[in-house]
């Protein structure tokens, strides 16, 4: 760790400061609220000189945003977004507290480390170089820091884009969080871009019976029913379906494994610590997050519900709820909840070969590889306005390091190395795209 806090790179202090505002996020409306740290990239941005815009449709669920004139004004502009809630993080299953920003080991632990607070710090941080050396980027950006992100954006960025798509005026591409970094296939290092997201579907399931006491016989049980239908649904296995991006992917990793095999999942189990990411974004996945029933220990209740996280290819919604409806049975209910879409974007064009560029000087010679993520970013509710969306939050990781198995998870943490390898990988580009 650095002797003071003067030695510690910008990146890492905005970052740590992020992390130190609890801006946890259960979802369905139930939140700490994003105010506090959204005043701290208002007054951030307001020191380089710029002039935030705030949105807080919702109390305390704050979205804020600043335009950075580019040097030609006649190329499309270029959104940097991230979001600043993060979710819930249960402090006795921690090692360090979640919302201390502790800095050990040459890392920066806490909720939001990974997920974003790292690359909301990249964002500002190089930004900040550019505008202090009296530079400007090549081209107009739109700097936007969303609420609500963690529950699909309801109170956040699908909001602003329907209540403030001003901010948005003249952007035809946005860059954001879960691509760019780093993964290890055998000895050998990429990168991977994030080009495409599977879809989100939040499902309630339902099911009915008939109450009674807890000691009759009873086969008409609710809880009995959703139980069946939740065990069918988590032990699916759903097949392997290739898109454009994931079999790109897939040529991108068989060419750097040792191995000659084809096989989709034995090539995602190539890359390691990565393979949890990976794996998922070959197939839908189905799996159970949450149970309600009953209300007494001798008392049969008349209903029980589940709650399922549900990620589909893109434009396979409608089949897969179809055959959700068929494992589970016709006397479960299903209800939506959320439901946003799926994208996916050309590996191709000129920005993407700018942040391959911008990757390959940072670190020469290192293959990067399209990917189409597994969850979901804001990216979704900018494609309502023609923008399409990227991730690129360019971090070059440990090759042990359980990167992706750290969002949403325990210990959150992410290097001071690889935050300030971000850092400059970011402002090379924005110098020159």
């Amino acid at each position: 760790m650095p002797a003071n806090e003067a030695d510690l790179p910008e990146v890492v202090r905005i970052a740590r400061d992020l992390i130190r505002f609890d801006t946890t996020n259960w979802g369905g409306g139930r939140s700490e609220g994003e105010r506090e740290a959204a005043e701290y990239v208002g007054a951030f941005l307001e020191s380089l000189g710029l002039q935030p815009e705030y949105y807080e449709p919702i109390p305390r669920r704050t979205n804020v945003m600043a335009r950075v004139a580019g040097r030609d004004p006649h190329k499309p502009a270029l959104v940097l977004h991230g979001h600043l809630d993060v979710v819930p993080a249960m402090a006795a299953d921690w090692s360090v507290d979640p919302f201390a920003g502790e800095i050990r080991d040459g890392m920066l632990w806490g909720r939001g480390a990974v997920d974003m607070k790292d690359m909301d710090a990249m964002i500002l941080a190089s930004v900040a170089t550019l505008l202090r050396a009296g530079e400007q980027p090549e081209r107009d950006l739109i700097l936007v820091f969303f609420a609500d992100e963690e529950n699909g954006g309801i109170e956040g960025s699908q909001l602003v884009v329907a209540d403030r798509p001003e901010w948005f005026s003249g952007a035809t591409e946005a860059i954001s969080e879960v691509g760019g970094y780093s993964i290890a296939v055998g000895e050998r290092r990429a990168y991977l871009l994030q080009v495409g997201e599977k879809a989100l579907v939040w499902l309630r399931l339902r099911a009915r019976g008939r109450a009674g006491h807890g000691s009759r016989v009873h086969p008409d049980n609710a809880v009995t029913r959703l139980a069946e239908a939740v065990a069918a649904l988590g032990r699916t296995e759903w097949p392997v379906r290739l898109t454009p991006t994931t079999q790109r992917m897939l040529e991108g990793l068989a060419d750097l494994a040792a191995n000659s095999t084809t096989d989709p999942d034995e090539l995602a189990q190539s890359t390691g610590p990565a393979e949890g990411f990976i794996r998922s974004t070959l197939r839908t996945t189905t799996n159970p997050t949450g149970l309600t029933a009953g209300y007494k220990h001798n008392v049969i209740p008349d209903a029980a519900e589940a709650l399922i996280d549900v990620r589909t290819l893109p434009g396979r919604e409608d089949e897969t709820l179809a055959e959700i409806q068929r494992i589970v049975g016709e006397d479960v209910e299903i209800e939506i909840v959320v439901r946003d879409i799926g994208l996916e974007v050309p590996f191709a064009g000129t920005l993407v070969d700018a942040m391959v560029g911008a990757l390959d000087r940072a670190d020469p010679g290192v293959p990067v590889i399209p990917y189409l993520m597994g969850g979901g970013t804001d990216n979704k509710a900018l494609a309502a306005l023609g923008i399409a969306g990227f991730g690129f939050a360019p971090l070059r990781l440990p090759a042990d390091l359980d990167f992706t198995g750290m969002f949403h998870g325990v210990d959150e943490r992410v290097p001071l190395d690889a935050l300030e390898f971000g850092q400059r990988v970011l402002t090379d580009l924005l110098r020159t795209y």
